[in-house]
C-alpha cells in the first residue's frame, strides 16, 4: 500500500499548477482585467446537474440545496426558464454545444459516438478570432479535443477521487488506451484550482475562453469528506409522483430506469466493491427484507443526500472561482455560465438517470452574469437550446459561429428583447434504443408537449435491436406540470394533438432531420404518425 500512495503522488504532482501546465506570463497585467472590448468567457459546465436541485427553480428541494454561489449568479446575473438539450445525454448534449449543432448534423447520437476533432466548434473559432482557449475536467467526447491552447481532460467519464488527467502531450483516444497522468484530489475541486491556475498565469494581452467542465454530478455522486455529514438527521421531503411504480397509473407508455435499479447497484457494489464500475459512497446498503414501498424510500434518502452532497461542492467551487474573479479584477468584464448538459430524475416517477423528454430531464438549468450588459436578478422565458449556446459566445467574442451551426445567439433576450421571429417550440430527439426507455422525438412549447416513442434503433450505437410498439404521449404543462397523465387519447386535446403533429413536422424539416434514407422510420411513420 506505501508503494501504491509513492507512485500515486508521484504522478499526483500535476495538482493545481500541475494540471494547469502553464508557466508565468511575461505580459504585464493589461487588456483583459476589466476594460477590455471584447469579454473573458468563464463557461462552468456540470453533469446531471438537474434544475431540482439549484433552489432558483423553486420545488421541494429548494429549502435544502447548498447554493450560495448559484444564488449569487442567479442575483447577479440572468436564470433562462426554458433552457432545454436537444438530446438528453451527456455525449450528444456536450456535442451540440461545441458544435452548434444537433445529433443528425454533428454525428454524435449516443454514449458510444466520439466528436471528431476536424469537427468546426466553438473553441476552434473563438480561437482563430484572437482569444486564449483552455479545457478543464470532463470531455467525455472520446477522440482529442481541438482548439484549445491547453486541455488537461478525465479519462472517459473520470473518477471522482485521485482522477486521471490526460493532456495533449501523450494522447490516446479513450477507446484505445489511458496513459494520462493522475493527481491527488477530489476532483471538482482540482478542476477549479487548474482553472484558477490557468486564469492566474494566462497571456494577459488577450481575452480568454475557459471551459471548467466538473464530473459532478454525475453517478456515483460521490462527494468529500467536508461534506459527508451535510443533511445527517435530515430527512428531506420526496416528490409527489415518488411511488408512481407501474406506467399504467398514468399512462405512461414506457418502463423507465427506476430507483430499484440504483438501489440494486448498491448492494451489488456493498457485497464486492472492487468488482463494480464506479466507487459508491456511504456504502454497505441493503434493502433486504423490506416491502416495496419503505424500500423505495430507503433508496431514494441515500439517493438524494448523496446527489445533494455532491451539488454542493460544485456550489462550493463556484464560489471559489467568483471570489477568484473578484480578487483579480475580472469579474466586470468576464462572462461567467454556469449550465448542466441536461436535467435528471431525482426520484419523480419513481425515476433516477435521464434520456426521456419529461421536464426533469428535458430542461438545462442555465444561469449567466455579465455586469456590463445583463441586467442583473433577471429572469427569462423565451425558448433556447442547447444548439444557441455556441452562437451566443461567438456573439459576445466577436467570431465566427461553427460551420454549419443553426442556433441562433440568444445575446439580446438576455436583455429582455427578445427579437422577432424568434422559436415558439422545441425540437427534440432521444435516438438510442432499449425497451425501457424506446427512440423518441418530441415538441414542447410554452404549454404543451408531445411525444412519438417510435420505438426503433435504427443504426443508432449502443442500442438494442428489438423494436417497441410505437406509442404517443401528450402532456398540458400548465394543468400537469409534473407529467402525471398522459392526455393523448383526451378528445379535449384532438385538435391541439395534431396542430401539434404538423409543427413536429416542420421542425424536423426546418433542422433537416427527415430519416430520408430510412426505409424503416419511412414506414412507421407512414403506419403510426397520424
Amino acid at each position: 500500500m506505501r508503494k501504491e500512495l509513492a507512485m500515486l503522488t508521484a504522478v499526483g504532482s500535476i495538482t493545481a499548477s500541475g494540471v494547469c501546465g502553464t508557466k508565468p506570463s511575461l505580459h504585464a497585467p493589461s487588456a483583459n482585467n476589466g476594460n477590455g472590448s471584447r469579454p473573458n468567457i468563464l463557461f462552468i459546465l456540470s453533469d446531471d446537474h438537474t434544475s431540482q436541485s439549484w433552489g432558483i427553480y423553486g420545488g421541494i428541494l429548494s429549502r435544502y440545496v447548498k447554493n450560495d454561489n448559484i444564488k449569487r449568479l442567479a442575483n447577479e446575473g440572468c436564470v433562462l426558464e426554458n433552457s432545454f438539450c436537444t438530446n438528453s445525454i451527456s455525449v450528444p448534449s456536450r456535442a451540440s454545444i461545441l458544435t452548434g449543432k444537433y445529433s443528425h448534423q454533428n454525428g454524435v447520437y449516443s454514449l458510444d459516438d466520439a466528436l471528431s476533432p476536424d469537427s468546426s466548434n466553438i473553441a476552434k473559432t473563438i480561437r482563430e478570432s484572437g482569444y486564449q482557449t483552455a479545457l478543464f475536467g470532463k470531455w467525455h467526447l472520446k477522440r482529442e479535443p481541438s482548439g484549445f491552447d491547453h486541455y488537461a481532460v478525465f479519462h472517459d467519464q473520470g473518477e471522482y477521487r485521485n482522477p486521471v488527467f490526460k493532456t495533449a502531450d501523450s494522447w490516446i483516444d479513450d477507446d484505445k488506451g489511458n496513459n494520462g497522468k493522475r493527481a491527488i484530489g477530489f476532483s471538482t475541486d482540482l478542476v477549479t484550482d487548474s482553472t484558477i491556475c490557468w486564469i492566474k498565469h494566462r497571456d494577459q494581452s488577450k481575452p480568454f475562453l475557459m471551459f471548467c467542465h466538473f464530473k459532478a454530478t454525475h453517478e456515483p455522486w460521490d462527494y468529500p469528506e467536508r461534506f459527508a455529514h451535510l443533511y445527517d438527521d435530515v430527512e428531506i421531503p420526496e416528490p409527489a409522483n415518488l411511488m408512481e411504480f407501474f406506467p399504467s397509473s398514468t399512462s405512461r407508455t414506457f418502463k423507465g430506469q427506476t430507483l430499484e435499479t440504483i438501489g440494486r447497484n448498491w448492494e451489488y457494489a456493498s457485497k464486492d466493491p472492487d468488482k463494480w464500475w464506479c466507487k459508491y459512497p456511504g456504502l454497505p446498503f441493503s434493502t433486504q427484507g423490506m416491502d416495496s414501498i419503505t424500500a423505495r424510500k430507503r433508496i431514494y434518502q441515500k439517493y438524494i443526500k448523496d446527489y445533494l452532497r455532491c451539488g454542493a461542492t460544485v456550489d462550493d467551487n463556484i464560489g471559489k472561482l467568483l471570489r477568484f474573479l473578484d480578487a483579480e479584477g475580472l469579474s466586470r468584464n468576464t462572462i461567467v455560465i454556469y449550465v448542466s448538459d441536461q436535467g435528471f430524475f431525482l426520484g419523480e416517477h419513481g425515476f433516477y438517470d435521464k434520456r426521456i423528454m419529461y421536464e426533469e430531464a428535458l430542461r438545462m438549468p442555465f444561469v449567466i452574469r455579465y455586469p456590463k450588459e445583463i441586467p442583473a436578478g433577471t429572469r427569462n422565458h423565451d425558448i433556447i437550446l442547447n444548439t444557441d449556446f455556441a452562437a451566443l459566445l461567438a456573439d459576445y467574442a466577436q467570431a465566427k459561429v461553427p460551420t454549419g451551426s443553426n442556433g441562433r445567439s440568444f445575446r439580446e433576450n438576455l436583455k429582455g428583447k427578445t427579437p422577432k421571429g424568434w422559436r415558439k417550440s422545441a425540437y427534440y430527439r432521444y435516438w438510442t434504443h432499449h425497451d425501457i426507455r424506446p427512440a423518441h422525438m418530441g415538441i414542447r412549447n410554452d404549454r404543451y408537449k408531445l411525444i412519438f416513442f417510435y420505438g426503433n434503433r435504427l443504426s443508432t450505437t449502443g442500442s438494442s435491436s428489438i423494436p417497441t410498439t410505437p406509442t404517443w404521449e401528450f402532456y398540458d404543462l400548465k394543468m400537469d406540470p409534473h407529467e402525471n397523465s398522459n392526455s393523448y387519447s383526451n378528445p379535449k386535446y384532438t385538435k391541439q394533438i395534431k396542430r401539434m403533429k404538423q409543427e413536429l413536422l416542420k421542425q424536423r424539416q426546418l433542422c433537416g432531420d427527415v430519416d430520408a434514407n430510412d426505409s424503416t422510420m419511412r414506414r412507421i411513420m407512414d403506419r403510426y404518425y397520424w
